[in-house]
């Protein structure tokens, strides 16, 4: 069902470009209001002030209780455009639930008193919205820093008229993170003991700010349909595939999407030659140019990039088998990534042994990262676990091609390629086992060396897939939908 009237919505996430990031989720909540907005509805969006958002106005302040405490909570507000049809832009607010006692840190995460820093975030996104005059339909929460709103909704705030009829959609970005805290914290949401059971918060003798998500929303998503279906099973599901199999007709997959503004290798000014699908034989300046950068010898052979955080999760460790018969191959691999210092370690020994042909950069760098986007010849991602991941994503749009396991978002965006009919646009393995990763990477190899042609509109094919965020905005907007009707329903039957 699709509602006939635009929607007024609350975006709330922990992180959004450009104001704070660490990962992903930042760029979904920095492009997805966008979206929303160019489609006609009436988008806000609320994180925390942490330290270093400048340029905001105040616009409210009110006092909070948090435990046995009261704290200020004082609301700024800054703005993002989004560019709707016909060439114009409109702005979508940003408010900041600012907190000297919490957020005026350094660093965004892993303080001492998390529950209690977002325990305060999520009540004061909730009374937030009284003082600036905004009721929305639906409140779209984004994991577990978030979680507790859908369940404040409905067990604190359903008898106040202003909120009884709001909607919550929670999206699960990534199970592994899961806000899981002592039961003392319960006090911290103004509830008691009574919601420490199975039935409700209570997750292996401790308090779930994600279950609160997962149990409360009126609807829940994740970032693939693959995912969404992974996290049922015990492999994926991580303590909560009963409660997820449980609310299965309540949970859906949407891929996330990229921002094509910014992604564009046609106008993108951080790259050495901008080129597109019709100029596709310019790529090669940028693997040239790359090369020099990474001081790598400058010559035409097959580059593959990893850009990537370097923990378990992203299959390092299959790499860290198989490098020795990788190199083999003539090529090249130019990593970019931080994390784990074992990793990391890692890498810079890789590098090394191999100087001429490993190029690696350990740390953050958003001009490198998009250089290896555009000069790289294929993109590695072979991921143990990925909800949705961006990098293949990004890397279709730069005509890069992927080359990953078939799990979560990566199987619901990459397609194998089938040399006998050329479709496909990109390289895929399923079993996580480095020897079948080394002959995945063998295939791509033989096929750019083999038939430059074929290999040509393997790139072309890759850069012409849609993935904007238009696609994943109106599949959004229908479980919206679907939260506002069963909200309706649930009153009408009340």
């Amino acid at each position: 069902m699709m509602l006939d009237r635009n929607l007024k919505i609350l975006f709330v996430s922990p992180e959004v470009v450009p104001f704070a990031k660490t990962g992903g989720l930042a760029d979904v909540a920095g492009s997805l209001p966008k979206a929303l907005t160019a489609l006609g509805n009436d988008v806000r969006v609320v994180l925390p002030r942490y330290r270093g958002i400048t340029d905001v106005e105040t616009v409210a302040d009110f006092p909070v209780r948090i435990g046995d405490r009261t704290e200020t909570c004082i609301v700024r507000l800054s703005h993002i455009e989004a560019k709707i049809a016909g060439g114009g832009t409109k702005k979508v607010p940003v408010y900041f639930i600012d907190s000297y006692h919490y957020f005026d840190r350094e660093g965004i995460y892993c303080h001492h008193d998390e529950a209690e820093r977002f325990a305060f975030f999520s009540i004061a996104s909730i009374e937030m919205l009284k003082r600036v005059n905004f009721q929305p339909d639906i409140i779209h929460c984004n994991d577990w820093q978030s979680g507790p709103i859908p369940f404040l909704l409905r067990e604190e705030y359903r008898n106040d008229p202003f909120y009884k009829r709001m909607a919550a959609i929670f999206t699960v970005h990534n199970l592994m993170y899961q806000g899981n805290f002592p039961r003392e914290c319960l006090r911290l949401l103004g509830v008691g003991n009574e919601y420490f059971n199975p039935e409700a918060l209570e997750f292996y003798n401790q308090v779930s700010f994600i279950k609160a998500g997962l149990m409360y929303a009126d609807v829940i998503n994740t970032v693939s349909k693959r995912y969404a279906q992974e996290i049922r099973t015990p492999e994926f599901g991580l303590g909560f595939e009963g409660l997820l199999r449980k609310r299965s007709q309540d949970l859906y997959g949407i891929v996330n999407g990229i921002n094509y503004h910014e992604f564009n290798p046609k106008t993108d000014p951080r790259i050495f030659r901008t080129y597109d699908s019709a100029s596709v034989r310019d790529k090669q300046e940028n693997k040239f140019a790359l090369q020099k950068e990474m001081d790598l010898p400058v010559k035409d052979v097959p580059v593959i990039g990893i850009i990537t955080r370097l923990v378990d999760q992203k299959g390092l460790d299959l790499i860290d088998e198989a490098i020795d018969k990788i190199m083999k191959e003539d090529i090249q691999f130019i990593v970019l990534g931080s994390g784990d210092t074992y990793y990391e370690e890692m890498f810079a020994r890789m590098r090394e042994r191999y100087p001429d042909k490993m190029g690696v950069y350990i740390g953050f760098n958003g001009i490198l990262a998009q250089r290896i986007y555009a000069g790289a010849d294929m993109f590695l991602m072979p991921s143990r676990f990925e909800p949705c991941g961006l990098g293949q994503l990004i890397s279709l749009r730069y005509g890069t091609v992927p080359i990953v396991r078939a799990t979560g978002g990566l199987a619901d965006t990459i397609i194998d390629y089938d040399p006998g009919t050329g479709s496909g646009n990109g390289f895929s393995f399923e079993p996580y086992n480095s020897g079948v990763m080394v002959e995945t990477i063998k295939r791509s190899l033989r096929l750019y060396r083999e038939d430059s042609e074929k290999w040509r509109r393997l790139v072309i094919n890759a850069m012409e897939q849609d993935f904007s965020w238009n696609r994943s905005a109106a599949e959004y907007l229908e479980i919206y939908d679907l939260a506002v009707e069963k909200v309706s329903r649930m009153y009408r039957i009340a």
